[in-house]
């Protein structure tokens, strides 16, 4: 086996990186799976692709996996920003694509613009 045999038998027997990505969005909490999380071009956002959408069961239907799908479901990738993410990890393998309502319940269909952490003054 020579270095290029060595080279493509590496790329071809790499696992698919899979990644948990938690940001808000209207006032809920997203959690979503995908295969490819990168800093986009557009500053300040981050780009996410291919997402994963569990067919484990016909059965037992997940009504927000379902909403995330319609919603989703169509898109090649997402720029989501910045300050909306919550958490991004890399996991062993995917879980269920999930909408989790916000624990603040006082009916308040606004929210404040993200802004940018404030620099100590000298």
């Amino acid at each position: 086996m020579d270095k290029y045999d060595v080279h493509v038998y590496r790329l071809m027997n790499k696992k698919k990186n899979i990644y948990k990505v938690q940001f808000h969005n209207q006032g809920q909490v997203y959690e979503l799976y995908a295969r490819e999380v990168t800093q986009s071009n557009m500053y300040a956002f981050v780009e996410v692709a291919d997402f994963i959408f569990g067919e484990k069961s016909k059965l037992l239907v997940d009504p927000s996996e379902e909403r995330l799908k319609t919603e989703f479901g169509q898109v090649n990738r997402t720029f989501i920003p910045l300050q909306s993410v919550i958490r991004i990890d890399e996991v062993e393998k995917e879980g269920s694509n999930k909408i989790i309502e916000n624990s603040d319940k006082s009916g308040n269909n606004v929210s404040s613009f993200p802004l940018p952490p404030l620099s100590p003054k000298n």
